[in-house]
């Protein structure tokens, strides 16, 4: 089969996306570090790669590693709204094959994903594991040639997990988003601060006194609930999870359920990975003009079928801004068509919080080319030794050296025979 090259909005925003992609590359110092070392030792030399992700300026940058490091790759969209044409544009020009175009609609997110899979992989990066479900759906030809496969995004690893559990898993998957130096920080600062950044460039309103209600206290809520009381917000947070609960409650937020804090909140944002947080319950009960957003993967987290129904007349009213109005006096506004408001309405998170994140998938690329044939059809952790080098590495970047256990220190953590 000969497999399209690439499919995106214009060719000719090449140039500003190079720009970009090179601003971004200054944050990005330990891919930069792993690229060298790649373009010296060619670990993924052959492999054919394909990787469904944001298609944006971090993006690129890993798809220069792989290349240097000897893959073959073809990217597509993991967002119909986070595609940056301009780096789509930027990397077709570089001869890359790339099917994305912001705004897509969902029989071309899908088409894009079929002409990625079209280059036969034998790796498969993903976020949110839409390319590794349509391959066990529609692509099983394909199965017995894939190492293995790695994972973005929490919403990932819970599909992965559950494909595991139900025995449909066909090759080995790496949870690259459970690594130390991705949730503790891509999650929590990375999406902590984007998500504000977007809701902010979409609303322009001061969060200061504002009431927000963040529905999940995982590290994307503990992010996002840390930058609203930082902007001087009032926070409330809720959860079903009672140790997470009880988290939020000793970090000193207030906690209770949805239908409590529907009628108190003045900004809503979502960021829990599960469906129907904001449910059709809950609208009612809000505020005229609450803001409603998703920073979770998929846009099922908020109940918009609902909303709809519930609506006497819907219309734009800012760029990415829909208004629902309830009646006579009470409109609910909701960012960006409740998909990935970081992405969708800014650009994501900053270079040097991806830095990490990208830098476990590279290398945990080369450890699937080197090591696929010793692993099982399950979902893995990424391993200890990419994880500390990944954070060694970031640490380097930022001149900033540590101590090391002497010989001594290492004995005693190993035995047993010293007490008080």
């Amino acid at each position: 089969m000969t497999a399209a090259r690439a499919e995106i909005r214009d060719r000719s925003l090449a140039p500003q996306g190079q720009e970009r992609i090179a601003w971004a590359a200054r944050e990005m110092p330990v891919l930069r570090l792993i690229r060298e070392r790649f373009a010296r030792e060619r670990p993924l030399e052959g492999v054919r790669i394909a990787v469904c992700a944001h298609v944006t300026t971090e993006t690129a940058n890993l798809a220069y590693t792989l290349r240097a490091g000897g893959a073959t790759l073809a990217l597509c969209a993991s967002n119909p709204l986070s595609t940056q044409d301009d780096v789509a544009a930027a990397l077709a020009e570089d001869g890359f094959a790339v099917f994305a175009i912001r705004g897509e609609d969902h029989e071309t997110y899908y088409r894009h994903i079929r002409q990625v899979l079209d280059f036969q992989p034998q790796i498969v990066i993903d976020d949110g594991a839409d390319l590794v479900t349509t391959l066990h759906r529609e692509r099983r030809d394909l199965l017995p040639f894939v190492f293995g496969s790695t994972e973005e995004t929490t919403t990932g690893v819970i599909r992965l997990k559950a494909m595991a559990k139900d025995d449909l898993l066909a090759f080995p998957a790496i949870a690259v988003n459970d690594a130390d130096t991705k949730h503790f920080f891509d999650n929590r600062y990375g999406t902590g601060q984007s998500t504000i950044d977007a809701i902010l460039r979409a609303t322009n309103i001061l969060l200061a006194g504002k009431t927000v209600v963040v529905a999940g206290y995982g590290w994307c809520g503990r992010g996002i609930a840390m930058r609203a009381r930082g902007m001087g917000a009032h926070v409330i947070v809720t959860e079903v999870d009672p140790v997470r609960a009880l988290e939020a409650v000793m970090d000193g937020y207030v906690v209770m359920p949805m239908r409590q804090a529907a009628p108190l909140g003045d900004l809503f944002i979502t960021a829990t990975g599960d469906i129907h947080v904001i449910s059709r319950e809950h609208f009612p009960l809000m505020k005229d003009g609450a803001i409603l957003c998703n920073a979770g993967h998929f846009n099922v987290e908020i109940d918009l079928d609902g909303l709809a129904e519930l609506a006497t007349e819907r219309r734009q009213v800012r760029p990415l801004i829909e208004e629902y109005r309830l009646g006579p006096d009470r409109a609910i506004l909701v960012l960006a068509e409740g998909r990935l408001v970081n992405l969708a309405v800014a650009e994501g998170h900053p270079a040097s919080v991806m830095d990490m994140s990208f830098a476990n998938q590279a290398l945990c690329c080369a450890y699937l080319a080197a090591h696929h044939g010793e692993l099982e059809a399950d979902v893995y952790p990424v391993p200890a030794e990419i994880d500390r080098e990944v954070a060694s590495l970031k640490l380097q970047s930022m001149g900033i050296a540590i101590d090391r256990l002497t010989p001594e220190q290492e004995a005693y953590l190993q035995s047993w025979q010293h007490g008080t």
